[in-house]
């Protein structure tokens, strides 16, 4: 690398991570919030709702997982003005990756609620407990440990994903070294060091990963 590379890539190392923490990661975060909500309640309706309901959510699911991610993008952002509804980039970015792992979620919760015993069940309704009281008390909490390390792959996949957010011109990571390209001329130098930096945000997520799962284990009996 040339002296004139080394001081391209230490120039741009503080805006490339100001843009990451000032949107990156909040885009992240609120989607995947949001995207958890909805991937709760999506389970919850397929398994218990009324079948239109469940329904509904199924078609949801089966359109979201059978689409790109780039395309949903476009089609909130740039389609959506055709209809009448514009809405800013951010905005747009966040209900975009919100659906995505609402219904890749709902699958991952989904499963993780059929894998709890049914004799949990079985001795939440004989203390008393309602369907609904049981499925909050009982079976949802051991659901969250089963669900918890896909659930935090997904948040790191998330992160990396955040990074088509550049192609509704939220200006993201990604985006503020393409405008730093176009300067520069120096891509590979720019698009390294941009992946350096995702994967110093996805090592540390990963540890936080592994945190949460020995959290979760010392509430198991083996």
């Amino acid at each position: 690398m040339t002296e004139r590379q080394w001081q391209i890539a230490q120039d741009s190392l503080l805006p490339l991570l100001k843009a990451g923490v000032a949107f990156t990661i909040p885009l992240a975060l609120i989607s995947f919030a949001l995207g958890l909500l909805v991937a709760v309640l999506t389970a919850i309706f397929r398994l218990y709702g009324p079948k239109p309901l469940q329904w509904l959510m199924q078609f949801y699911v089966w359109i979201i997982r059978g689409t790109p991610l780039l395309v949903q993008l476009f089609i909130i952002f740039f389609g959506l003005p055709r209809a009448g509804i514009i809405l800013d980039p951010y905005p747009a970015a966040v209900i975009g990756f919100t659906l995505s792992v609402g219904a890749y979620g709902s699958e991952t919760v989904r499963a993780a609620i059929l894998s709890v015993h049914k004799g949990q069940w079985e001795a939440s309704y004989a203390l008393g407990m309602t369907r609904w009281q049981a499925l909050r008390r009982t079976v949802l909490p051991q659901a969250a440990r089963v669900a918890t390390p896909t659930l935090a792959s997904a948040f790191i996949s998330l992160v990396k994903d955040t990074s088509l957010a550049f192609t509704v011109t939220v200006p993201e990571m990604f985006q503020r070294s393409q405008q730093i390209v176009s300067t520069t001329y120096e891509p590979l130098v720019l698009y390294v060091e941009v992946a350096l930096i995702y994967l110093l945000f996805s090592s540390v997520l990963s540890f936080g990963q592994s945190r949460l799962e020995k959290h979760f284990d010392r509430y198991h009996t083996r």
